[in-house]
């Protein structure tokens, strides 16, 4: 099981499946002295010593409404609004050629279960990112450095202008560099296995998967968090996606435990093939 105040690998796979259709819920900013953060005067866009948007702070996203309750999702609701902040664009399909859309509905048919995520495999990018856990931003001269709660993971992003190394090896999160434009950090990465999902049940790649994340700090308390996922071997053309980063000042990153002998997986292998309703599904 995964641990975190509670949350187990079962939840977290509820989360999955249902991410696949509502990707674009987020968390609440914390309420301060019993007050939705929106309703403070607004404060602007912290800079760096360059004079860039500072991204540094804790951030969460990725959650849905369901866990965070119809009153925290109103006060986002209307924060966004004070701030005359559009609604997100509705969350595109996965663009899959039919083979790889075949593969990704047979993940479906078997409820998620084989969720690389469940096994305690690293969460890669852009799903990290957007997972219901809280990660940290640190910038400095040269670099930025995110730190994720999930698996303790960590990405070390030169912004020097070097590009990617000849040796680079598949990985989970494979390698990342990144440039300013303007005011958006832009994110370019390459070099991934094959072993993760990209954002929900059944969303395969390849290892010619190429990720490009757009960081835009539109807010003092929110980062437009913009995703472009291109690979040739698996989709018709890129898919995007957008999410919003909200800052979570009084949070803190905390230990986070995976055991590979989760027993959620041994029993929903179980109700697969007792269940009526399910026992037809395609095995992987």
């Amino acid at each position: 099981m995964i641990r975190r105040t509670g949350v187990t690998v079962a939840a977290g796979m509820l989360i999955s499946v249902l991410t696949a259709a509502a990707l674009a819920q987020t968390l609440p900013p914390r309420k301060e002295g019993g007050k939705p953060a929106g309703s403070r005067p607004a404060r602007s866009v912290p800079r760096a010593a360059d004079g860039r948007p500072d991204l540094s702070g804790i951030w969460i996203t990725g959650a849905l409404q369901l866990l965070i309750g119809d009153a925290e999702a109103a006060a986002i609701r209307q924060a966004d609004a004070a701030a005359g902040r559009q609604p997100l664009p509705r969350p595109e399909p996965p663009p899959y050629k039919p083979e790889a859309e075949a593969r990704r509905q047979a993940y479906v048919a078997r409820r998620g279960i084989d969720d690389p995520m469940a096994r305690c495999f690293l969460s890669g990018v852009p799903r990290i990112t957007t997972r219901p856990l809280p990660f940290q931003i640190l910038q400095m001269r040269g670099q930025v450095v995110l730190l994720y709660e999930a698996h303790h993971a960590f990405r070390v992003i030169p912004t020097d202008g070097r590009p990617h190394p000849d040796d680079i090896e598949p990985s989970f999160l494979g390698d990342s560099v990144a440039r300013w434009e303007g005011n958006t950090l832009v994110v370019d990465v390459i070099g991934f296995n094959e072993k993760t999902w990209l954002a929900g049940v059944g969303t395969i790649h390849s290892d010619k998967l190429h990720v490009t994340e757009r960081y835009t700090r539109d807010s003092y308390e929110t980062i437009r968090y913009e995703v472009t996922m291109d690979d040739p071997e698996v989709f018709t053309r890129p898919w995007h996606q957008v999410e919003i980063l909200r800052l979570r000042p009084n949070e803190r990153l905390r230990e986070y435990e995976c055991i590979e002998n989760n027993e959620d997986l041994l029993r929903f292998e179980n109700l697969l093939q007792t269940d009526p309703a399910l026992k037809d599904a395609p095995r992987r």
